[in-house]
């Protein structure tokens, strides 16, 4: 029998999808789960960009430009130039999500055996996108205890080997929810200028910034338009993961005339995709301040529900729709499954992602979940009911 790649072998299994056998035996059993487990929002798309898929009127479904249709990359252009990134359509390419975006800048810019620093817990996936390019992570560590927020740059520097070419950054975060500052972004900056390092900077969830908090994007540090690559996507902005659109924004022309021979490969990004991507650049104001104020609200009532619970720690959100929580627990893996397995609260129960996966460092996160408030807060309130009656019994809670 043929043996699987290599890299086959190293590509991780998704950590926020390994629970998926155990809820759906769940649901056979005719159990309600509150899904709190993944970042599928119950926010309603746009009407805008579902009008303009409704009163389509394509007669050929056609290859686009390899970078995305002009006419989305000019609007899309102009949306960065609103927020104060001066960039021209030349400078940025539509992806398949901003899954894509961040493998081409992987690919673009660093070789096999390269590494990139992240700070962890960061978003699980980026672990597979660094194998498909080769590239290893170097973890630097964020501590729940003050909220998760950017570790020291010293500690950054004691991980520069001469193969570090990179620092990878999600603001806001997933899956803490921190909200990085400007100055901690500008101490980025000085960073990678000192080192000539690359800064790889996810900012997809970049509308969600809470309590007066303003976002800072990496591309507006000064003097480092060289180092700088802005991954963004549609997903979550507008409330539309199934569309599957991203971007890669760079004003490093030898990135941009690098990441296209990977898009021309993959010929083009989904053609209904763009068209929704596209009319979605004329929601109204109002849709996000909706939005906001919705998530604002979900939050203040998870937190302060997880904080009355006896032995949990959940510091308190200022980005994203996302917190990693401490729980009394010896192994939020194992409580994460036995939720689903062995334990209901009037038929119902709740599906978390153990933060164990977002970690790179082995054995840390083992008592942390990341919990996405994405439902209504009446489902809100119940899945968090559910969750301190399931630590009233659970077996392996740890004592006070």
């Amino acid at each position: 029998m043929p043996s699987i790649s290599e890299k086959g072998r190293l590509m991780p299994a998704s950590p926020i999808r390994k629970l998926v056998p155990f809820a759906e035996e769940a649901k056979r059993q005719g159990r309600k789960i509150y899904h709190l487990n993944i970042g599928q929002p119950d926010i309603a798309t746009p009407q805008v960009a579902l009008d303009a898929i409704r009163e389509n009127r394509l007669r050929v479904v056609e290859y686009s430009h390899s970078a995305g249709n002009e006419s989305y990359r000019r609007k899309l252009a102009d949306y960065y130039r609103n927020l104060g990134i001066d960039v021209d359509h030349t400078q940025l390419i539509i992806t398949t999500g901003g899954s894509e975006a961040i493998l081409f800048a992987l690919m673009s810019c660093l070789n096999p055996g390269d590494e990139v620093i992240v700070p962890e817990p960061f978003y699980a996936n980026y672990n597979g996108f660094a194998v498909t390019a080769g590239v290893k992570i170097m973890p630097v560590t964020s501590y729940i205890d003050n909220g998760f927020a950017l570790p020291p740059i010293a500690e950054f520097e004691k991980l520069l080997t001469p193969r570090t070419k990179g620092i990878i950054i999600c603001n806001p975060n997933n899956p803490t929810g921190y909200l990085y500052s400007q100055e901690e972004i500008e101490q980025l900056g000085e960073l990678i200028k000192k080192h000539d390092l690359y800064l790889f900077s996810d900012e997809v969830y970049r509308e969600f910034c809470y309590d007066g908090k303003v976002h800072f994007s990496a591309m507006e540090i000064k003097d480092a338009e060289q180092n700088v690559i802005l991954i963004d996507s549609v997903s979550k902005r507008y409330s539309a993961c199934g569309v599957r659109i991203g971007a890669l924004v760079t004003k490093n022309r030898e990135i941009i005339n690098t990441a296209i021979k990977f898009a021309q490969a993959r010929l083009s990004p989904p053609s209904f995709g763009q068209i929704i991507g596209e009319a979605a650049l004329d929601t109204p104001a109002e849709y996000f301040c909706h939005v906001q104020q919705e998530y604002i609200e979900r939050r203040n009532l998870m937190v302060s529900m997880l904080n009355n619970i006896d032995g949990v720690l959940c510091p308190m959100p200022t980005g994203a729709f996302y917190t990693t929580a401490r729980l009394p627990v010896i192994d939020a893996d194992d409580f994460s499954q036995w939720l689903l397995s062995d334990f209901h609260y009037e038929n119902e129960t709740v599906m978390l992602a153990p933060a164990s996966g977002f970690y790179s460092t082995p054995g840390l996160g083992k008592d942390e979940v990341r919990i996405a408030y994405v439902l209504k807060k009446e489902d809100l309130e119940k899945a968090i009911v559910c969750l301190e009656k399931a630590l009233e019994i659970y077996p392996a809670r740890k004592k006070s």
